[in-house]
């Protein structure tokens, strides 16, 4: 068996750890004589499952008692509903928009309240976060929405919009668990698994426990928070198997990395490697503003949309998958999420300079 490096945008690469360990348990988790993926979610042995990935996300997260921990289903796109469902109340939220995720989520809050746009940066092709300062924002709306980490332009805010008392919402499903972050920050995090902490078909909130409760009466049960808070999210069926599998991921990176402030480390060092390629190259160009590049999502371009294509065409061949850019933008993305070895960047990185004294002309 030949295992690619695998640089999607998500579902992306699982850790090797967690994916053999997980098959280790495939047949029989423990000794319950039975896979995760046939056991009730009420049994004892589910139950112990759940409550350790939650317990491993506020150790790893350094998550405060006044937050729940969430574990839906809907994708992270689900939220840019139910978050106005269960926030607005005077009306009317804030965005600062950066990219197709941000504009989807305003979308749907124009549905149900008002959007005020404080700042965009579409004007130049999303390739910067927009500067923001506290008295741009509204001190009578509900939140503050943004997408922290932008997937398909390759930006990330490093140092986040002062809101005031206005509680921030942020989209963090590209980039949470890369490196440490003060959780008391936000008002509420979510995030797709799919990218850093798990397979498709979960999706994880961390609210502050004063933001829940606030739904109107005719918000249906399943698309309110507080549904999910007062039955300790076993409301329903959740996504069993993508709970434990976010479990090990949690544990690897526990026991095997040593923690956020380790992962931050490697993927700094992942991203200066790519990035320095970039820099120092005459063929690839990284379009995004240096001071708001992303450490997860490295986007670069030829300039030729055919060189774009022939180079995702040869390093498929070469075992470097998915480097195709999103169809909105082309060009090139390589997510380089917690899971991508630095080994995987290392042979990237020289199959780039290689390309290059091969087509540049």
């Amino acid at each position: 068996m030949t295992r690619v490096f695998n640089f999607s945008a998500g579902p992306s690469m699982l850790p090797e750890w967690v994916l053999k360990k997980a098959s280790a348990e495939m047949l029989e988790y423990g000794s319950s004589g039975q896979s995760v993926m046939e056991m009730s979610h009420r049994s004892c042995d589910f139950m112990t499952i759940i409550q350790t990935c939650e317990q491993r996300l506020r150790r790893v997260m350094n998550i405060p008692d006044n937050y729940k921990v969430l574990f839906l289903q809907g994708g992270a796109s689900l939220q840019f509903s139910m978050i106005p469902m269960n926030l607005l109340v005077k009306g009317k939220a804030d965005v600062i928009n950066t990219g197709l995720w941000s504009k989807k989520a305003m979308k749907e809050l124009k549905k149900l309240g008002t959007c005020n746009l404080i700042a965009s940066s579409e004007e130049a092709g999303f390739s910067y976060i927009p500067k923001t300062t506290k008295d741009q924002f509204d001190p009578e709306a509900d939140y503050v929405y943004i997408c922290e980490n932008n997937t398909i332009y390759g930006t990330k805010y490093h140092q986040l919009p002062d809101t005031g008392a206005v509680p921030l919402i942020a989209d963090l499903s590209s980039c949470i668990l890369s490196e440490p972050i003060d959780v008391t920050q936000y008002g509420l995090i979510f995030a797709g698994a799919q990218k850093n902490m798990g397979p498709a078909g979960l999706t994880v909130v961390i609210i502050r426990e004063d933001l829940i409760g606030k739904a109107d009466e005719k918000t249906p049960s399943m698309l309110d928070y507080k549904t999910y808070a007062d039955n300790d999210s076993i409301f329903n069926t959740p996504p069993t198997y993508a709970i434990y599998i976010c479990g090990l991921v949690l544990q690897w990176l526990e026991e095997e990395i040593g923690g956020l402030d380790q992962m931050k480390t490697i993927n700094e060092k992942k991203a200066a490697l790519l990035y320095e390629t970039l820099d120092q190259s005459k063929l690839f160009k990284a379009p995004v503003a240096k001071e708001d590049r992303s450490m997860m999502n490295i986007t670069f371009v030829t300039g030729d949309a055919e060189l774009d294509k022939k180079f995702v065409k040869e390093a498929e061949a070469a075992g470097l998958v998915n480097l195709k850019g999103h169809r909105s933008v082309g060009g090139m993305r390589a997510s380089i999420y917690n899971a991508m070895p630095i080994e995987g960047v290392e042979k990237l990185t020289a199959f780039m300079r290689q390309f290059e004294s091969e087509n540049l002309k």
